[in-house]
């Protein structure tokens, strides 16, 4: 799931902040909405919902007051430096610090590119294109995305979907899936080493039955 690192190194992509560049965040440039037309056209409720359903964002109420009396707004520096001035220092995480817009900039990707609402289309297509015995495995990259995916496969693996006050089962519904992976797998201490990007990773899977 998620962005690739190509995505992030450029600029011109705006789905990073360490590096200037339009806020922009469409994976896919066919699509007419950008981060440009969220953050300056959306109403402040509606900023304040995605920031905290999306971005899991305590301060989402305060970040988007602000950022609607700073508007407009085009760069991801911008964007970026005036949620700094705007929020209480965020704590250190596992020995480095986290920058108070990065949750908001995951909020705006997810809304620009329908992100949640596509994984859930998509896992159901990979499940109905197995074959038996193969295997369904996704790495996610954030809570949000994870708990779908946990969801989607617990969902997958029920056998009877009768109500509870049914005594005999009469829906027949057999499991699609057997789960491989009771938690999720995350990286080593060696992986987040080589590649800190990885830190946040969590990997299920499934195998069709």
């Amino acid at each position: 799931m998620g962005l690739a690192s190509v995505h992030v190194d450029d600029p011109e992509r705006g789905f990073a902040f360490l590096k200037d560049g339009p806020l922009d965040m469409r994976f896919d440039k066919r699509n007419t909405l950008t981060a440009e037309k969220v953050i300056n056209k959306y109403p402040e409720k509606k900023l304040e919902e995605i920031f905290k359903i999306y971005g899991e964002e305590r301060c989402s109420k305060r970040i988007a007051r602000v950022i609607k009396n700073n508007i407009p707004i085009h760069t991801t520096r911008e964007l970026a430096d005036l949620i700094e001035e705007s929020v209480p220092k965020q704590p250190r995480r596992r020995g480095k610090k986290i920058h108070p817009a990065t949750k908001v900039f995951q909020a705006l990707r997810i809304e620009v590119n329908n992100e949640l609402e596509i994984l859930k289309d998509g896992l159901k297509q990979a499940l109905n294109v197995l074959d038996k015995g193969g295997k369904l495995i996704v790495i996610s990259y954030h809570s949000l995305e994870d708990r779908i995916v946990k969801r989607f496969i617990r969902e997958a693996a029920k056998g009877c979907i009768c109500p509870p006050e049914v005594p005999i089962c009469v829906c027949k519904h057999e499991p699609e899936v057997k789960i491989i992976t009771k938690k999720p797998i995350s990286p080593d201490e060696e992986e987040t080493s080589e590649n800190p990007r990885a830190r946040s990773a969590k990997m299920r899977i499934a195998e069709k039955l």
